[in-house]
């Protein structure tokens, strides 16, 4: 007889029937963009127009399959990509940390501080690391989670417990760090671009959620750890079974040697940056002495490049990875080519994005989408909690989270821009929704990886287990990040350097 399933479980076979039908996301912006194409002409058809908020300016929506429109399309197609703002910040950002990574840096101190861990901090270690992990990227979700798993079967705890917490801490914490990431590189690059749709000369820095970051990383560390002992472990029960695990971590040559060099590298480099900025007049200042605005804090990226380049490039030298300048470039170039589908991708929303402005529909969805909430009176911590339950939602159908920040910019930025939302705040609103739901979704490609990891301690797991694993930590951090942004919200505590929740 047919095991009859529960609603939540016909609700996800929904959401991955219609996910697995949704095309690549290269294909997706280029439907977007037709679309975009399509709508212009209809609202040109109709002549609507809107008024700038501010400016004053009537401005009238200017169809793309005009004449005028067609000509844009192709002068433009160039410029759009080349100048799309998150496209060099990234690959600037890729080569310091894929220095790090390439040379085994990031590798060494992550495997350390997990097995170093005393085991009453275990749990909470793993969930820490596991968030700061995502300065490697994807590569700290493929790590973290199968090496907790086996620490945690060491010291006689449910190694499926100890992979839980790992891959909470690297995939649903994915957005928080103590450190600027490519992730805050590769969003506010975005946000820049929806915002200059109100404001030409507006600016979101890869800071400015720097504070809202920093102390997710705690909250989010006992929250984590709170889920894993209080909830996971207790439901799993005591591990019987039989492993069969893979130990075959390489140990490089003087990595020790290496790691403490590149620290006190990485220190003098900090102190000579703060000497600087502590200088009269100094070049990184601004005419006030202060840091925002500031040289320093638009020359973030930069700054944080060559941090990732001396500390890898003295690690890499102590364990012989690096013997000349040749070597360096080629982990540099090693590094790019893991962006290789984010630069075909860039090239459709780099499309998108431009066809969405020139036509004029982003300002007129911002404008008019605005007054329809000022009208209902729905506006306050309330929409945004709204916005975030929507964002959590569409990870069901889209995973990229860049991609799906692409669609949603343009959209909502100008709009809670209308209402008096800084966009750093709303892209911090959408950053907690889409990490928190990034290990539920059944369409995440981590799922094929942690399955046969999984399988190592108990033969039957299947996605029924990886979901009841994963769940309580997506909800768990999902409620906590918007309990934390609220109180950010109500006190205005600044979420980066001089940004406040409100314009």
């Amino acid at each position: 007889m047919k095991e009859k399933k529960g609603i939540f479980t016909r609700f996800l076979d929904f959401v991955e029937r219609v996910g697995n039908k949704l095309p690549d996301p290269f294909i997706l912006f280029i439907i977007l963009s037709l679309f975009v194409i399509f709508t212009s002409w209809v609202f040109h058809l109709f002549n609507a127009s809107v008024i700038h908020p501010g400016t004053g300016e009537e401005l009238e929506i200017k169809s793309l399959a005009s004449g005028e429109g067609i000509q844009f399309m192709l002068t433009s197609m160039l410029e759009n990509f080349t100048g799309f703002a998150p496209l060099g910040l990234v690959l600037v950002m890729t080569f310091g940390i894929g220095i790090a990574e390439k040379v085994g840096l990031l590798d060494y101190a992550i495997r350390k501080t997990i097995l170093k861990a005393p085991p009453a901090l275990v749990t909470y270690t793993v969930v820490f690391v596991g968030i700061l992990g995502n300065l490697a990227s994807d590569a700290s979700i493929v790590l973290i989670p199968p090496l907790a798993a086996l620490v945690f079967y060491k010291i006689g705890r449910h190694p499926l417990a100890g992979l839980a917490a790992g891959f909470a801490g690297a995939g649903a914490g994915f957005t928080a760090n103590l450190f600027i990431a490519g992730t805050d590189v590769l969003l506010s690059g975005i946000s820049t671009e929806a915002a200059k749709i109100m404001d030409e000369n507006f600016v979101v820095t890869p800071i400015d959620n720097w504070y809202f970051n920093i102390i997710s990383v705690f909250v989010l560390t006992i929250i984590g750890g709170l889920i894993t002992t209080k909830y996971i472990e207790p439901r799993l029960g005591k591990y019987t079974g039989e492993a069969v695990v893979e130990e075959n971590a390489e140990e490089l040559p003087n990595a020790k040697k290496g790691f403490i060099y590149a620290m006190i590298a990485g220190l003098i480099y900090i102190a000579i940056l703060v000497s600087t900025i502590l200088l009269p007049n100094s070049p990184l200042t601004n005419e006030d002495g202060g840091i925002v605005p500031s040289p320093f804090i638009s020359g973030i990226v930069p700054i944080i490049l060559l941090f990732f380049v001396i500390i890898g490039v003295t690690f890499g030298i102590t364990v012989g990875k690096i013997k000349s300048g040749k070597d360096v470039s080629y982990y540099m170039s090693e590094s790019i080519k893991d962006l290789t589908g984010y630069i075909v991708l860039v090239f459709a929303i780099a499309q998108f994005i431009a066809y969405f402005n020139w036509s004029n529909l982003g300002i007129w969805i911002a404008v008019n989408g605005a007054e329809f909430l000022k009208d209902i009176n729905f506006t306050g911590m309330g929409l945004i909690i709204a916005y975030i339950l929507l964002t959590a939602f569409l990870e069901f159908l889209i995973t990229s989270g860049s991609a799906k920040w692409a669609i949603e910019a343009p959209i909502f930025i100008p709009m809670f821009m209308q209402l008096g939302y800084h966009p750093a705040f709303t892209q911090a609103a959408y950053r907690v929704a889409d990490s928190s739901f990034n290990v539920v979704t059944p369409l995440s490609p981590y799922m094929v990886i942690l399955l046969p990891i999984m399988r190592r301690y108990d033969k039957n797991a299947n996605i029924g287990t990886y979901m009841s694993l994963m769940l309580p930590y997506a909800l768990g951090f999902l409620i906590t990040w918007i309990i934390l942004l609220a109180i950010f919200y109500f006190t205005g505590i600044p979420l980066g350097p001089g940004i406040t929740p409100h314009i």
